[in-house]
């Protein structure tokens, strides 16, 4: 058999890893065939492809980003897309299956392809952890180990001028890294997507903090809407596929405690940094497992199927399930953090 894999969307640290074991796995355990897709979907319409044999990818578990490069190209709407050319191409490329890498439009468009006959099982990768389907997805925990490392420094210089620090993390419209890169620093507020929260406040917080002497750190999220705004912050326009650019949320959650407390405050936005590097022993492992088990699905011919985590196991969900909506931070969760802001 010879399989085809791609990676599409947004890169993350762990992608590597899935290549490598998918391919190690799947020429050592079933003598299959890997094949490299580069550029995701838009690669395999235009028939842009490599082989993959084992030498190809030594190594790669310890390395970030993706070999086969990405794009955000949506396999329905590109011209030469659709599911009749895409069996078509394959068939010319001599590919049996497709294991698509990606996050929820990835998924979203191998879902359609899978109900449409196009041979394909998925794989989750969000590095903003938003994915139902799954208890968490690789490249999460490397973005929090990164956020956090970063704030630990921030809250450093912040001691040493008296000055209260904003850290810009991501997070579109979930807050799982600024949740848990928050508590990780000791942060004394965390703002997030899923919560609408004053700016008096937050001022309140930063206060409490600054008046015994101490440096507040505040994290936000790039999605997080202040109580009494309707919209996310996009100064920068949008992306190539019409996405709105977040960005900016920091820079005016910063502005607007000097001006309610007079604290002089200084704000950081950590960006794709969050994205690159070397990812974690935990997302290394995770993407690992993630790509044999994915491998296996093709073996049973479980098309129309993902890999996912449950606990500590890795199960087959259907694509369907992954797109039931985003995995939001839930109000529990928030609240036990929320006892240590101020403090």
């Amino acid at each position: 058999m010879r399989v085809g894999l791609l990676t599409s969307g947004g890169d993350c640290p762990g992608l590597n890893a899935v290549i490598r074991s998918a391919v190690l796995h799947g020429i050592k355990s079933y003598d299959y065939e890997l094949v490299g897709i580069r550029d995701g979907w838009r690669g395999l319409i235009e028939g842009n492809v490599e082989d993959l044999p084992r030498q190809r990818v030594r190594g790669l578990a310890r390395t970030g980003g993706t070999i086969l490069g990405t794009s955000r190209t949506h396999p329905y709407d590109h011209p030469g897309g659709g599911p009749e050319n895409i069996k078509a191409r394959m068939t010319e490329l001599g590919l049996d299956a497709v294991v698509a890498i990606g996050g929820e439009g990835t998924l979203a468009g191998a879902k359609r392809l899978s109900d449409d006959g196009v041979p394909l099982v998925g794989v989750p990768k969000t590095i903003d952890n938003d994915l139902k389907a799954t208890d968490y997805t690789f490249g999460f925990d490397t973005a929090v180990s990164i956020a956090t490392d970063a704030m630990d420094r921030l809250r450093t210089t912040g001691e040493s001028h008296h000055r209260c620090m904003v850290a810009e993390v991501m997070g579109r419209h979930v807050g799982w890294i600024a949740l848990h890169s928050g508590m990780s620093a000791g942060a004394h507020a965390i703002l997030i997507p899923e919560q609408r929260t004053s700016m008096e406040q937050v001022c309140e917080w930063v206060k409490q903090v600054h008046d015994r002497g101490r440096s507040p750190l505040v994290v936000v999220a790039e999605g997080f809407i202040p109580e009494g705004h309707d919209d996310p912050l996009s100064e920068a326009g949008a992306d190539a596929s019409g996405r709105a650019r977040l960005g900016g949320i920091g820079e005016w959650v910063t502005q607007q405690i000097e001006e309610m407390s007079g604290i002089e405050t200084r704000s950081t936005v950590l960006g794709h940094i969050q994205r690159g590097g070397a990812p974690t022993g935990f997302d290394r492992v995770l993407a690992t497992r993630f790509g044999m088990g994915a491998i296996d699905l093709v073996a049973q011919g479980r098309f129309g199927q993902m890999v996912a985590l449950d606990g500590t196991e890795i199960v087959q969900v259907s694509l369907g399930a992954a797109l039931d909506g985003l995995k939001e931070v839930p109000q529990h969760r928030y609240d036990e953090a929320k006892v240590l802001f101020g403090r």
